[in-house]
């Protein structure tokens, strides 16, 4: 499957009205620490389904609707294309919005090298600006 890699915008002004604001969530601490509260999970980009590692790299923190999403996403949509052939790669690509260690959005990609325009895409918004993108 394909390589992961990392997108950050600058910091931007937070709007009223876009979903929860994860803005001072700024460290692997404070994301564990509201995953002990429930107001978030740990969320394997490529998943184990996939071969997906349990490694840092791999694992960013959600609100549990989204990682129920993505998961969604990846086993009935995404698996049933590569059972079939009709994909070969994935990526699952977070955006993050400043300092925060929580993601605005993730981008799910799955394709074939030999048919580009023959796959699959999706962004997942999670808060602030990736809910508007």
């Amino acid at each position: 499957m394909g390589a992961r890699s990392v997108q950050r915008r600058s910091r931007s002004v937070y709007s009223a009205g876009m979903g929860p604001d994860f803005s001072l969530i700024d460290s692997e601490q404070k994301a564990q620490h509201l995953c002990a509260q429930g107001s978030l999970v740990r969320m394997l980009l490529l998943p184990a389904e996939f071969s997906g590692p349990d490694i840092p790299e791999n694992v960013v923190y959600v609100p549990a609707w989204l990682a129920s999403a993505k998961a969604g996403i990846d086993l009935n949509i995404v698996r049933p294309l590569i059972l079939d052939g009709t994909v070969e790669h994935y990526s699952a690509t977070p955006e993050y919005d400043g300092a925060s260690f929580v993601p605005v959005a993730v981008h799910i990609s799955a394709w074939h090298p030999d048919s580009p325009d023959g796959g699959f895409t999706s962004t997942l918004g999670v808060w602030g600006i990736g809910l508007s993108t």
